[in-house]
C-alpha cells in the first residue's frame, strides 16, 4: 500500500469521525448539564461510577482487540481471506468466554451494591438499573459485534463512526428529552440506551455482510484455530497486562474520589473529565485511523521510512498536545462557571495536575509504533505503572485529596510512559539508541515552554479577558486558539525538519484531493 494511499485513509476516516466528534461534544455537555438541573449531582456521580464499574469488568476482555488487531494487519495487506476468516473465528471463540465471565463479575459485584452505594442518596434501582443497561452495551461488543476489528484494521473505521456515532446523538436527544418533559425521566434513559444498543449491534452487523461477503466466522471451531495462531495467544496474555494499566490510569479515579470523598466530587471531577474525554477523542478522531496505516508501513519493512513517519508523528501529536492543553488551562475554569456554576470549579492546583495528565496521556506516539510492531512484551511496566498509579493515588489521597489522588496518576505516567516506552520502542522496535529521542523531545519540550510563556504574556497584558457569557467566551477561545497554534506551529516548522515534512504531504494531499 502507497504512503498517499494510508494518508488519504486515514484523513477520510479523520474527516468522519471529526463531524461526529463536534457534535456529539456539544450534546454531552448538553446533556450533563441537564442530568445536574433535573436528576442533581448525585445521581449523575452514580452514572459515572456505574460506567467505571463497567470499566473494571472489561478488564476480561485481556487485550484480545490489540492482539487480533495486529495479527490482521499482514493478512489485510495480503487479501488473504482465508487466514482473516480464522483469525476473526479465534476473536469470536474468545469473546464468548469473556462474556460470560464479565457476566458471572457483574452478578457477583451486584450483590455487594447495597455496601458499596451505602452512602449513595439515590435510590437503589438507580443504581442497578444503570449497571445492568451498560453491562448489556457492553456484552453486545461480545456477542454481536466482534468482527468490527476487521474494519478497523482495513482502514474503513469512518463506517463504523458513522453507525455508532449516528445512533448515539439520536439515543442522546432522546434522553435529554426523556429527563427533560417526562416523569421518572431516568427511567426512560435507561431503556434508551437498551434499545439504541440493541439497534445500533443489529445494524453494524449487516453492514459488516455488506462490506466483506466473504466474511464467515465460524466461533465453535475458535478453540482448534487457536492452536494454528498461537500469537494470537501470546499476544492476548502480554497485551492484558496493558490494559489493566490503561483502566487503571482512566477508571479508578473516580473510584478512589468516591472512597474518600462522596458522589458530589464524583461529579465535579467528571464535568473536568467530560473536558478531558472530548479533548481525547478529539486527538483521537484525528489520529485513531493511523495506526492501521502505522501497522501496514511496518508489516512492510521499510525502517527509514518508519522512522520518518514516526518523528513526523511525534512532532504532529506534541503540537496538538500542547494547543490542546494550553487552551485548557486557559479557558477550563471560565467554561465551567458558565457551563454549571462556580461550585463545580476544580481547585487550581489539581486542575495543573489534571492537564499535565491530559498532555502526556495525548502525546503517546510510542504507544502507535509498538502496537504495529507487536511489542507487549514488557508486561512489567504495565503491572509497575497500574502498582504506582493505584497505590500512590490511595496514599497521597488519603493525606493530600483530589491532588494526591492526581499527582499519584502522573507519577506513574511520567516513570512508564515517559521513561520507559520511548526506551522500549528504540531497544526492540527500531533496534537503535534512544539518545536520538531524548535529544528531540528536550526539543520540542523547549518548543512547547516557549510557546506557553510568549502567548501567556500576551494574554495576561495585552489582552485582558471579561468572560460573562458564552458569547465573550467564544470570542476569548477564539483568541487564546488562533495565538497559540499560529505562534507554536510557526516556531515548529522553523526549527523542526518533521513538522515541515509532515505539513508538506497533507498540504500535497489536500491539494491532490482538492483538484480530483
Amino acid at each position: 500500500m502507497s504512503e498517499s494511499s494510508r494518508t488519504a485513509k486515514s484523513i477520510k476516516n479523520a474527516k468522519v469521525a471529526l463531524i461526529f466528534y463536534f457534535i456529539n461534544l456539544v450534546l454531552q455537555f448538553f446533556s450533563r448539564k441537564v442530568f445536574l438541573d433535573y436528576l442533581g449531582a448525585e445521581v449523575l456521580g452514580l452514572n459515572t461510577t456505574a460506567q467505571n464499574l463497567i470499566g473494571f469488568l472489561n478488564l476480561a476482555e485481556l487485550g484480545i482487540g490489540g492482539a487480533i488487531a495486529f495479527t490482521l494487519y499482514k493478512p489485510i495487506f495480503e487479501k488473504d481471506t482465508q487466514t482473516i476468516n480464522e483469525i476473526v473465528s479465534v476473536q469470536g471463540w474468545l469473546y464468548r468466554r469473556v462474556a460470560y465471565i464479565v457476566i458471572v463479575g457483574a452478578c457477583v459485584l451486584m450483590c455487594f451494591f447495597p455496601f458499596i452505594f451505602e452512602k449513595a442518596a439515590v435510590p437503589m434501582w438507580y443504581t442497578y438499573g444503570s449497571f445492568s443497561v451498560l453491562l448489556v452495551s457492553t456484552l453486545l461488543g461480545y456477542f454481536v459485534n466482534y468482527r468490527q476489528i476487521v474494519l478497523t484494521a482495513d482502514q474503513k473505521e469512518y463506517k463504523i463512526t458513522l453507525n455508532v456515532q449516528g445512533f448515539k446523538i439520536i439515543k442522546v436527544l432522546l434522553q435529554i428529552a426523556a429527563i427533560s418533559y417526562l416523569s421518572n425521566g431516568y427511567l426512560y434513559w435507561m431503556i434508551l440506551e437498551l434499545l439504541m444498543s440493541s439497534v445500533s449491534a443489529i445494524i453494524l452487523d449487516k453492514l459488516l455482510k455488506r462490506e466483506y461477503p466473504w466474511l464467515k466466522t465460524t466461533v465453535s471451531n475458535g478453540k482448534e484455530l487457536s492452536q494454528k495462531y498461537p500469537q494470537i495467544i501470546t499476544k492476548t496474555k502480554q497485551v492484558f497486562f496493558h490494559q489493566i494499566a490503561n483502566f487503571v490510569l482512566v477508571q479508578t479515579s473516580p473510584l478512589v474520589i468516591y472512597a474518600y470523598s462522596s458522589l458530589t466530587l464524583v461529579a465535579v471531577y467528571g464535568n473536568y473529565m467530560l473536558i478531558v474525554m472530548g479533548v481525547t477523542y478529539l486527538m483521537d478522531a484525528l489520529l485513531r485511523s493511523l495506526n492501521a496505516g502505522v501497522g501496514n508501513l511496518v508489516a512492510e519493512g521499510n525502517k527509514q521510512q518508519i522512522k520518518k513517519v514516526f518523528w513526523e508523528l511525534t512532532s504532529f501529536r506534541l503540537w496538538l498536545a500542547s494547543v490542546i492543553c494550553f487552551c485548557m488551562y486557559k479557558l477550563g475554569h471560565s467554561f465551567i462557571i458558565l457551563w454549571v456554576g462556580s461550585g463545580f470549579v476544580l481547585e487550581q492546583p489539581a486542575f495543573i495536575v489534571l492537564i499535565t495528565i491530559t498532555f502526556i496521556s495525548l502525546s503517546r506516539t510510542n504507544d502507535t509504533f509498538l502496537s504495529a510492531y507487536g511489542l507487549y512484551q514488557d508486561i512489567w511496566a504495565p503491572a509497575v505503572e497500574a502498582f504506582l498509579n493505584l497505590g500512590l493515588s490511595i496514599l497521597l489521597g488519603y493525606y493530600y485529596g483530589l491532588v494526591g489522588i492526581l499527582s499519584g496518576v502522573l507519577i506513574s505516567l511520567l516513570v512508564i510512559v515517559c521513561g520507559w516506552k520511548p526506551f522500549f520502542l528504540y531497544k526492540c522496535g527500531f533496534k537503535e539508541s534512544v539518545g536520538e529521542y531524548v535529544i528531540r523531545f528536550f526539543q520540542y519540550s523547549v518548543l512547547i515552554a516557549i510557546s506557553c510563556i510568549c502567548i501567556s504574556w500576551l494574554d495576561d497584558y495585552l489582552f485582558l479577558a471579561s468572560v460573562r457569557s458564552y458569547g465573550e467566551w467564544c470570542l476569548y477561545a477564539l483568541r487564546i486558539l488562533t495565538l497559540y497554534s499560529v505562534f507554536s506551529f510557526v516556531l515548529f516548522l522553523i526549527v523542526d525538519e518533521a513538522a515541515r515534512s509532515y505539513a508538506i504531504r497533507l498540504k500535497s494531499l489536500f491539494i491532490k484531493n482538492k483538484f480530483r
